[in-house]
């Protein structure tokens, strides 16, 4: 029987750490291409308004340094480039490079490549001075990272004092019958319609798995007290669906 200490979740299954790391990035590998297009589907668009509500929670001014890690296809990344402006910098930062090319691309189609930089990391280590930047987001990738506290506390490191930290993720409904009909929809619904968008069915079985096992919302404000960050709050958004949760390095 496996330890406890020595695996970690992959949706419902425990498994090594490394193991996860590897699984992981095929997952992304797979759906690279039809991301987007899953996430409109998925959420009937919603995912953007999502994306909205903690953008304009972000303090962030022109001219000022923003890092968005496990970035994806960079829907907040190019949002929070507008709001650098071109004397600002916003890093792009993911470990798939599929995902992180995907987003590549998108920058330079929207005309924001300019002020924006595109680095392969591992939000468990970052690869970047302690306090380099005024604002750090994660958008619906922290319950992808194998050692979440790990990563918690490398992006408070690189946060400069007075820096803001948001987290958007996915998290447990606030009713239980909010909770009920959304479970029968992730699991009935949401692997088939990836199965016949991306082909890959099991890879969305994985992400709404992950959903499930992932700390809900005064278990992650715990998490990120627990690595430093202070004045930690969040907000219920969709009915608790989804979580923003926001602190800073005072």
């Amino acid at each position: 029987m496996n330890d406890e200490r020595q695996t970690t979740d992959f949706g419902f299954e425990r498994i090594s750490p490394d193991e996860k790391t590897g699984r992981v990035h095929e997952v992304f590998e797979s759906v690279a291409d039809r991301y987007d297009l899953m996430n409109d589907l998925m959420s009937f668009g919603v995912h953007r308004l999502w994306k909205r509500l903690a953008i304009d929670k972000a303090l962030l001014k022109p001219g000022q340094k923003a890092l968005d890690v496990a970035a994806g296809t960079g829907d907040l990344t190019a949002a929070l480039a507008r709001k650098a402006g071109d004397d600002g910098l916003v890093v792009m930062s993911d470990i798939n490079p599929a995902m992180l090319a995907n987003g590549r691309s998108r920058m330079l189609d929207d005309g924001l490549a300019g002020n924006t930089r595109f680095v392969i990391a591992n939000a468990e280590s970052l690869p970047f001075p302690e306090r380099s930047f005024d604002c750090v987001t994660t958008g619906f990738g922290l319950r992808n990272v194998t050692d979440k506290d790990a990563a918690l506390r490398s992006m408070f490191r690189v946060l400069r004092p007075g820096g803001q930290l948001l987290i958007l993720e996915f998290s447990k409904p606030a009713s239980k019958v909010i909770g009920k009909i959304y479970d029968r929809y992730s699991f009935s619904v949401l692997p088939r319609l990836g199965g016949l968008v991306t082909g890959d069915a099991d890879s969305y079985r994985y992400l709404v798995e992950s959903i499930r096992v992932y700390p809900d919302q005064e278990t992650l404000k715990t998490m990120m007290e627990d690595a430093g960050v202070e004045r930690c709050g969040y907000q219920n958004i969709s009915g608790g669906i989804v979580a923003l949760h926001c602190g800073y390095r005072v």
